[in-house]
C-alpha cells in the first residue's frame, strides 16, 4: 500500500470519449450483462458477474485469461451513485463469495493509495458524445509499471464495442 504522506499522489487517470450518449454509456458500465462482455483487458471473458447496483451494494465478476484460465474474482462495492454522473466506489481481489483476498495470497504486487476510492465520471460533453474518465485508486507510475494502465485502455476498447453495439441498436 501507498502512503499518502501529504504530499499529492498522481492517481491512474483513463479517459475515453464515446459518440454516444451519456445515458447509453452508464448503461453499458453499470448493466451486468454489458459488464460480462468489457470485464477484463483484450482477450479475458467474465462468464459470471452478479450485481447490486446501489450505495452499499457491490458487483461481483469473475475473470478467465484467454487460455480460459480462472484468473480470479474481483469486487467492487459502491460508496456513492449519482445518476449517469458518478460512480465513487473500491474494487479488490476476493474469493467466489465477495470476500477480500489479500494480492499478495494470490502472487499480486498491488499498490493502492490508502483511503483513496475509484471514481468514474460520465460527461456530456453534446453532440451525442461522451467522455467517461477513471480516476484508480493507484498510483500513476505504479499503473504503468504492473500494466495496468494498458489493461483498463484495453477495458475501455471493449467498453467501446459494447457502446457502439447499443448506439446501433437504438
Amino acid at each position: 500500500m501507498a502512503k499518502d504522506t501529504g504530499s499529492e499522489i498522481e492517481r491512474m487517470v483513463v479517459t475515453r470519449v464515446f459518440d454516444a450518449p451519456r445515458e447509453l454509456v452508464w448503461k453499458a458500465w453499470t448493466d451486468p450483462k454489458y459488464i460480462m462482455q468489457w470485464w477484463g483487458p483484450k482477450g479475458f471473458t467474465a462468464p459470471v458477474c452478479e450485481m447490486d447496483f446501489r450505495v452499499g451494494g457491490k458487483l461481483l465478476c469473475c475473470m478467465n485469461a484467454p487460455d480460459g484460465q480462472l484468473c480470479g474474482w474481483n469486487a467492487v462495492e459502491y460508496h456513492e451513485i449519482v445518476l449517469h454522473e458518478k460512480i465513487v466506489s473500491s474494487m479488490y481481489f476476493s474469493d467466489s463469495k465477495g470476500n477480500k483476498v489479500d494480492p499478495a495470497e494470490l502472487g499480486i504486487e498491488h499498490e493502492a493509495i490508502d483511503g483513496a476510492y475509484d471514481v468514474t465520471l460520465f460527461e456530456d460533453l453534446g453532440n451525442g458524445q461522451t467522455k467517461l474518465t477513471f480516476i484508480g485508486n493507484d498510483p500513476m507510475e505504479s499503473a504503468k509499471n504492473s500494466g495496468q494502465m494498458e489493461g483498463w485502455i484495453e477495458i475501455l476498447d471493449k467498453v467501446a464495442a459494447v457502446v457502439a453495439e447499443l448506439a446501433q441498436a437504438e
